[in-house]
């Protein structure tokens, strides 16, 4: 229990470097990763080279996504695009239902994407339509945020619900469809219900990242050159889910579809085709489209560093063995295997932070505990424990910062927006997983 101490007084210390020195996340998560390492017994050169390795990984697997997402998001918002899509579900929907819309909207780009860049994929949309509708900026972006959140956490093919169901020998079909049955009251809570709570919210967009300057009708773009510039990525990444589930994966097609759908070749090749059918093609040279680009990537600089030091905080309490001391805690509790395997993914998340990595470890946790043939269905389990790995979020997750930074927000305003969110999702997958194994 000592660990788990440590890792709370880390955390506490970090909103104490935050909150009352005032000190730049980035250098507070790297300060805080040093000193819960040497706290939990790390050598000092240890810890160090645990942070270096943190955040390397980070960096390595999201860099690209990022610079790619924020090059695109720019290109979108500067040619107009995302102010033709915003009129159009506008026109659609209603200025009452958009809510309704962007639920919808994150869910489906939500089902192939993992959630950073899905995220980036449609902030410029949440931008754009805040500032046409003079709705508050948190009223609008959680609903998408919620969808996106619950795809990425309960529905294969992302990363965390494919690997367990693996581990617990689940159907991947089944436990696609159970989650999609657990989607609609989490999504409902969280995106709809709770983002209600911020109608009258005084969050600003960042101005570092987007400024509204409406244009003219006629300078517009198509909405068909609009929707397939913002959207390829969500669409290859989709035909890679769907060929994947079809075809066996060494076939050839399969593989390009892996190639092509992969998050940072996806948002690559929209960033090339929007360069060309919104910029060069309606005037613009190559050069002014760099530029955007330029401008684009210069803007997520810090949230990169940011992230990268939660990164370094993860990595820390991984190889300080955090997740040996819960292993060895969960394995004396006496409890239903649901909740158990919900238990251990929420402290896991709470202790490390990424959902991921929570909801993976916690399958490897939990299996040898309930032995060859657990009492449930195990689709059951594996929505049980990626719900459990969207528990909290906070501080030492990756998704916490990009909220707090793109939603303009101080440490308190997350806590009670995106923290709360999550809370809610992964209790509603609890209960929710709880009810499925009264009736299958």
């Amino acid at each position: 229990m000592a660990a788990l101490l440590i890792v709370t007084g880390g955390i506490v210390g970090l909103l104490f470097l935050m909150v009352f020195l005032r000190l730049n996340a980035f250098l507070a998560l790297i300060i805080t990763s040093l000193m819960v390492g040497v706290a939990e017994g790390m050598a000092p050169v240890d810890a160090l080279k645990s942070v270096q390795s943190g955040v390397g990984s980070t960096l390595s697997s999201i860099a690209l996504i990022l610079a790619f997402g924020a090059m695109l998001g720019k290109i979108v918002e500067d040619s107009g695009a995302a102010q033709r899509i915003t009129f159009g579900l506008i026109g659609l929907f209603g200025q009452k239902r958009l809510q309704g819309a962007l639920l919808l909207t994150g869910f489906v780009v939500g089902l192939p994407m993992i959630y950073n860049a899905g995220f980036l994929v449609l902030i410029p949309l949440v931008y754009t339509l805040a500032s046409a509708t003079r709705l508050p900026l948190l009223y609008v972006g959680i609903p998408m945020s919620a969808s996106l959140s619950v795809a990425h956490g309960l529905l294969p093919p992302h990363p965390a619900p494919t690997s367990v169901a693996a581990l617990y020998h689940a159907d991947v079909n089944l436990t696609l469809v159970y989650g999609i049955v657990l989607a609609i009251p989490a999504i409902g809570l969280s995106g709809l219900w709770f983002s209600r709570l911020f109608k009258h919210s005084t969050a600003e967009i960042p101005s570092r990242f987007f400024t509204y300057q409406p244009k003219p009708d006629a300078e517009l773009p198509p909405i068909g050159v609009s929707l397939l510039c913002t959207l390829l990525p969500v669409f290859l990444m989709i035909v890679s889910a769907i060929l994947d589930l079809l075809l066996t994966k060494d076939s050839p097609l399969t593989q390009a579809a892996h190639f092509l759908g992969d998050p940072t070749i996806a948002l690559g090749l929209a960033v090339l085709l929007s360069c060309w059918l919104l910029g060069t093609r309606r005037g613009r040279t190559m050069a002014e489209m760099m530029d955007l680009a330029g401008t684009g990537v210069s803007s997520v600089a810090m949230v990169l560093l940011i992230i990268a030091g939660g990164g370094a905080f993860k990595q820390v309490l991984l190889d300080s063995g955090v997740g040996e001391t819960i292993k060895q805690v969960s394995a004396g509790l006496s409890l239903s295997p649901l909740l158990l395997a919900w238990s251990v993914a929420a402290l896991l998340r709470l202790a490390l932070g990424s959902a991921t990595v929570a909801a993976i470890t916690s399958a490897g946790i939990v299996l040898p505990v309930l032995g060859a043939a657990p009492s449930v269905k195990p689709e059951l389990l594996v929505l049980a424990s990626g719900a459990g790995s969207l528990m909290f979020s906070h501080v030492n997750d990756i998704g916490f910062w990009m909220f707090k930074e793109y939603f303009n927000l101080n440490l308190r305003q997350t806590f009670f927006s995106w923290t709360v969110m999550e809370t809610i999702v992964a209790v509603v997958g609890l209960l929710g997983s709880i009810g499925l194994s009264y009736v299958v």
